[in-house]
């Protein structure tokens, strides 16, 4: 693993540090922003990327708004946000919008992943616990409603969970639906 140095990121939530991480394996590059103070249990979303919900504000899904979610509670409560570089939980941004494609056509977001020939989440949290490992982070409280990202963080830290809720409109009732009864989110108070 490759780490850079750190810069000052200052944004309409906060101030932020940075840093990037690179993975050997794969050259996959990911983010870090947090806080100047991380504290002994601080707050932390691992984000996998959405091109679609994070850069161009697709109401299709609950993404952008969870980051923008995560990054005024971090910069109130002090932590740090993981951005993962795996779009489409982990299938990539071609693949993502041939599913988009195929959600257009009466689909859900699991029956599209398999119908292009992938599982419904393919993502890899191995880098996280680097990270933590990087920072000296032994516990967390972690952004998420994915019981999945649960336990995979829970491999590296201890993990005490922290909901997240967007609220939901109407293009992504649905989407949502299905990460309740397909993928197990906790998406409730």
């Amino acid at each position: 693993m490759e780490v850079s140095k750190q810069a000052n990121l200052p944004t309409k939530f906060g101030n932020f540090i940075i840093q990037s991480f690179r993975e050997d394996n794969n050259k996959a590059e990911h983010l870090v922003l947090k806080s100047n103070e991380l504290g002994a249990i601080p707050l932390v979303r691992v984000h996998s990327e959405c091109m679609t919900g994070d850069v161009f504000g697709s109401r299709k899904c609950d993404c952008g708004d969870e980051l923008e979610i995560a990054m005024k509670r971090i910069a109130a409560e002090n932590g740090m946000i993981i951005y993962l570089r795996q779009e489409g939980r982990g299938i990539g941004l071609f693949n993502k919008v041939n599913a988009y494609n195929l959600q257009d056509n009466g689909y859900d977001t699991v029956e599209a992943n398999n119908k292009l020939g992938f599982g419904a989440d393919l993502r890899n949290y191995d880098i996280v616990g680097k990270i933590f490992d990087y920072y000296g982070i032994k516990s967390i409280r972690l952004l998420t409603n994915n019981p999945k990202k649960i336990s995979e963080i829970s491999k590296f830290v201890k993990v005490q969970r922290d909901s997240i809720l967007a609220t939901p409109n109407q293009y992504n009732k649905e989407y949502l639906k299905i990460k309740q009864s397909k993928l197990g989110h906790l998406l409730e108070s």
